[in-house]
Order: structure tokens, then sequence, then C-alpha cells
């Protein structure tokens, strides 16, 4: 009896030390994740608080550079000046966000529902449907307390999606392109939520497989990863790329704003005035959910080139 008693001790003590470790290590999480750029007063009112801030009073309410607005705690894109309309209600208002980068939550009271940043939590104000401003139907109410914008002129990074057949192929030689900073393989444009690799393949879901890119704006330009894309796989087939067949292995596009589409339109122009039947779709950024790890940096780690994609001049 004395030794289960001493036995049980340890065990509690062991495991109330457990805890105290799993809660350290949480809250430096947290910590980490929501304390990247300090916040003033007024700030945490907002962002952490939910508070409002005055009508007509945001910093950000009558910017109209193109540019990004990203969250004012973690940084995270939020939305794209191509989307923000003046809807006079005294707030930074925008018909569309970033894919997945912001999340909804219903007020408590069940009368208004809560935009948050889908990384750290960040309180951004309230999304409003049905109200007729712009073609979408949508208002995303946003504090400008809750945003930093970023103009175009100054930013350091970028993003693009391509779906060009398999993405081990796309991602070997956009990797290759200086200027680029990473290449996620990935699946979009589909139906359900995080999806996986033998549902994707099954066409069960609508997804691409695509992938994700980072790039320097200031090293390499839009056009020269679309250029690229362009030349790595057949933009002429209409049903997969090659013997790869089904909606996931098509040509597809995944445009961020308006650039980016006008980019891709000029270059589809030239291919058709070269003779070439153009099948790839252009399609408005979904939310893209990373494929699996086995996927990523397939080729790189396989340590040989691709038999899948090859390079043909077309410009």
């Amino acid at each position: 009896m004395m030794s289960y008693m001493i036995l049980s001790k340890q065990l509690k003590g062991f495991l109330a030390l457990l805890l105290l470790s799993a809660s350290l290590t949480f809250g430096e999480n947290m910590k980490e994740k929501n304390d990247i750029n300090p916040l003033t007063l007024q700030e945490k009112h907002i962002i952490e608080d939910r508070g409002t801030e005055a009508p007509f009073s945001g910093a950000l309410l009558n910017e109209k550079r193109p540019g990004t607005y990203v969250c004012r705690r973690c940084g995270e894109p939020l939305c794209r000046s191509v989307d923000k309309f003046d809807s006079g209600c005294g707030w930074p208002s925008f018909d569309d966000e970033i894919p997945g980068k912001v999340r909804r939550v219903p007020d408590a009271d069940g009368r208004r529902t809560e935009i948050v940043c889908s990384n750290c939590n960040a309180h951004l104000g309230h999304v409003f449907k049905n109200e007729g401003f712009t073609s979408k139907n949508t208002r995303h109410c946003v504090n400008s307390v809750s945003m930093q914008f970023i103009p175009n002129s100054e930013r350091t990074s970028a993003e693009a999606i391509f779906a060009g057949g398999c993405f081990w192929g796309v991602e070997y030689f956009m990797q290759q392109i200086h200027g680029v900073s990473s290449v996620i393989s990935g699946y979009t444009g589909g139906r359900t939520k995080n999806p996986t690799y033998p549902e994707v393949s099954r066409g069960n879901t609508g997804h691409y497989e695509a992938v994700r890119i980072s790039y320097d704006p200031r090293v390499v330009d839009y056009e020269t990863l679309a250029r690229t894309f362009f030349e790595i796989h057949d933009p002429t087939q209409k049903n997969g790329q090659g013997p790869d067949i089904g909606k996931q292995y098509c040509s597809a596009v995944f445009y961020m704003d308006e650039e980016q589409q006008a980019s891709i339109e000029k270059l589809i122009s030239q291919l058709k005035t070269k003779g070439y039947k153009v099948a790839t779709r252009l399609l408005p950024a979904a939310e893209f959910f990373p494929a699996e790890d086995y996927h990523q940096d397939y080729y790189a780690r396989k340590g040989t080139p691709p038999y899948c994609h090859s390079r043909v001049t077309r410009f």
C-alpha cells in the first residue's frame, strides 16, 4: 500500500510537470504567433478585445493605391486593393478576401458575422451579404487599425498559382527560377476542405493538382513565371496532361488580382496568334491546400529531372 501511494505521488508529480511544460510551450507559441508586431493600446482594444474604431477616422479609409492589406498583428495578407470599394459606411470595405486568409465567426447574438485573421485570430471587423454594393454582393467592413497597407512598389513577396498536370514537374521547373523562394505542391479549385491525394486522384473533389509559388517581385516578375508555365506543359491539351487524364490534371491559372489576369490574357493571346489552340483555364484564386509531405520537393529528393514535363520554347 505504501509503495502504491509513493508511485501515485510520483505519477501525479510527473503529470503536473508535463502539464506545466505543455502550458509554457503553448504560451510561448501563442506569444510568438500573436506578438510578431507589438500593438498600441488602441490596437489591442480593437484587435484583441473586439473593439471598433470610430467611423470615418481610419487611416486606410481613403487609401486608393494598388497594393495589399495585411494583418496588423501577424503580417498575413488579407485583402487586395482591387477588391476595395467605397461603401460610404465609414470603414474600409472589400467585396472579397484573399482565399483562406480570413475566417468568419458568428457573433454570440446571432445577428452579425465577425471576420478574423485566419493565422492569428486578430479581430478585423464584420462581413455583410446581399447589400447590392458590388456584383459580388459582399462587404467586408474592416477596421483600419486591424490592417497595414503595403503598396505594390514596396512588396518583397508575392504569390502565383499554376496547374499544369502532375505537380511534381511544375514544381521542379519553377524551383529553378531565380527570385522564387518556395514552391508548394497542392490542391485548389475544388469543392471540399482539406482534400487528400486519393480523393483528388479519383476526381471526387473537383480540385486541380497545382503549385503555389512565393517569389520576390523585385527579382522576377509574374510574366516570367507565366511564360515558364506555358512552356513546361502542353497548354493545348483539354483533358489533362499526357497520359494523366481528368480535371485534376488540366491546365489552369489561378490569378490573384487584375494584373495577373491581364498578364495571362496577354500571353494566351500571343500563343493563339502563333497558332496554339490554348485550353488553359483562367480562374480566380481559390483556397489552396498543401499536398501531403511526400509530394513536396519530389524530384529534388529523387535526384532526377522530371519525366512528366519538359521545356518547349513557345514565345
